[in-house]
């Protein structure tokens, strides 16, 4: 068998952008339900909740990195707390061929997308396990995420468009 030569495509397709999914891991999780038992009696109306989502990334090595999508949520009826669940959960990522000016879009919106039903099913499993309706949480638009936090930072600091640290900024 004979090597074919390196056609056009093939030269594109290895300069194409690449992101492969090293590993994803539960960093940190947390429960509390500190009004148990009383706020378990069947017969209560459905509670009210709070939800933030924050993404953060990081350097883990050459083309390398972190990625941690942070979820809080806290559920409330009336004046009383129902339970709080914070999720921490994190993917390492590498990267090839993606210049820096297009390193945080990727970081910031593809890699979150990637693992956020895998953090939403250990959010709904958590609230089960505490006796309540999985918490499911609607799609995330990342990208519109990626924009507000631009825009706050261009609104921060004008000219700005770095956190100053290398590293890739949050995103909130």
């Amino acid at each position: 068998m004979t090597d074919a030569p390196n056609t056009p495509a093939d030269n594109a397709a290895a300069q194409a952008p690449q992101l492969r999914v090293l590993a994803q891991y539960v960093k940190d999780l947390s429960f509390e339900n500190p009004g148990a038992p009383e706020t378990l009696r069947p017969g209560q109306q459905a509670p009210a909740i709070d939800l933030a989502i924050d993404v953060q990334a990081r350097t883990a090595g050459e083309d390398t990195f972190e990625v941690v999508l942070t979820v809080n949520a806290k559920a409330s009826r009336d004046e009383s707390v129902v339970f709080i669940a914070e999720l921490s959960y994190a993917g390492l990522f590498q990267l090839a061929n993606v210049g820096e000016t297009d390193r945080d879009p990727f970081l910031l919106i593809e890699c979150p997308r990637l693992i956020f039903p895998f953090a939403r099913r250990v959010l709904a499993d958590a609230t089960r396990d505490g006796n309540f309706p999985p918490l499911m949480l609607d799609p995330v638009d990342f990208a519109g995420l990626y924009r507000a936090q631009l825009a706050k930072r261009a609104a921060a600091a004008p000219g700005s468009e770095s956190n100053g640290n290398g590293d890739p900024a949050a995103a909130n």
